[in-house]
């Protein structure tokens, strides 16, 4: 193998030597030779030194080489790849409602699952398309509503399947801006009619809650000219921090994660709603009892903390 090696190294070499500037061919007496002249033992000639080539190297010959020095980098850097942390990680989809409190216990649920998390966040409706499409995955952390679906049909396995907890759905404003009253229906009615601008995920989970609200206080041609529909409850959140929307309507759980949002409270009385989490190993996954040990650890009690101060209730 050494010898190969050696040999392979120095073909390459003299391929590199060839291609600089600077390098002529000549023969040994000084005369002028062609580099493909076949049968001539030839020489570089660079300020005086000689390079030992060998003429009747060809096109074909240099393809060869270049060809078996790319095989063998791929032979040698292969093993690296497939050693690397992130092919032995959970594949985890999880939805924004959780986005908050997954960063926070990602080291505690890597801890517990034996392996690092490969995390993707997104809308449930994002996310549960996805799984319906064949995507590949080990866990994931969606609405119960969801979940009981994709059981349904056959993408999950419905004996790992556990709640995780609930989150209200609220108002967020600005941080310091004043305070309008919610507490009452008809204080929330008056307060969505004068408010500036409102904004809201387009493809939460939420939204259809949202949108039967302002239906049912007979409010949605009204508040439509000044709703803002954002791409996820990030945007919509960080929309309101940076001013350019009065209030987002979203999850306790997706506002309390935002710098400079606060929440002015929960939906009122006949309005109220909430979303629930829970969560479930693909019915395909190679990992699942690294899977179920990650689930059992989000659903068990030294998880329910951090719940709690990201705007999630533990189940």
């Amino acid at each position: 193998m050494f010898v190969v090696l050696k040999q392979l190294a120095d073909d390459v070499l003299h391929l590199i030597i060839l291609l600089l500037p600077g390098f002529h061919f000549a023969r040994p007496n000084g005369s002028d030779a062609t580099p493909m002249d076949a049968g001539w033992d030839q020489v570089f000639r660079s300020n005086d030194r000689l390079f030992p080539y060998n003429g009747a190297m060809t096109i074909r010959s240099i393809a060869a080489i270049v060809a078996t020095a790319g095989g063998f980098l791929c032979l040698t850097t292969q093993p690296a790849a497939q050693n690397t942390p992130q092919n032995g990680a959970l594949r985890v989809l999880v939805s924004n409602g959780m986005k908050g409190t997954m960063e926070e216990l990602q080291p505690q649920c890597e801890k517990a699952a034996g392996r690092p998390l490969a995390i993707q966040f997104g809308s449930t409706a994002s996310l549960k398309k996805r799984i319906e499409t064949g995507e590949s995955f080990d866990v994931t952390i969606i609405t119960t509503e969801a979940i009981g679906d994709l059981i349904k049909q056959g993408k999950l396995a419905g004996a790992s399947r556990r709640d995780v907890g609930r989150s209200e759905l609220g108002i967020g404003i600005r941080a310091g801006a004043p305070k309008p009253d919610i507490r009452t229906p008809e204080a929330l009615k008056k307060t969505l009619q004068e408010t500036k601008s409102i904004t809201y995920p387009q493809d939460g989970a939420s939204r259809g809650s949202i949108e039967k609200m302002f239906e049912r206080m007979g409010i949605a041609a009204d508040v439509k000219p000044r709703i803002i529909l954002a791409p996820g409850s990030g945007p919509a959140t960080e929309s309101v921090a940076a001013g350019r929307a009065a209030m987002v309507i979203t999850l306790f759980s997706e506002i309390v994660p935002t710098h400079g949002v606060e929440i002015l409270g929960p939906l009122p009385g006949e309005y109220q709603s909430d979303i629930r989490f829970g969560a479930a190993t693909s019915a395909t996954s190679g990992n699942a009892e690294a899977a179920k040990a990650l689930i059992a650890f989000l659903s068990g009690p030294k998880a329910a903390p951090v719940l709690k101060a990201k705007g999630i209730e533990p189940r």
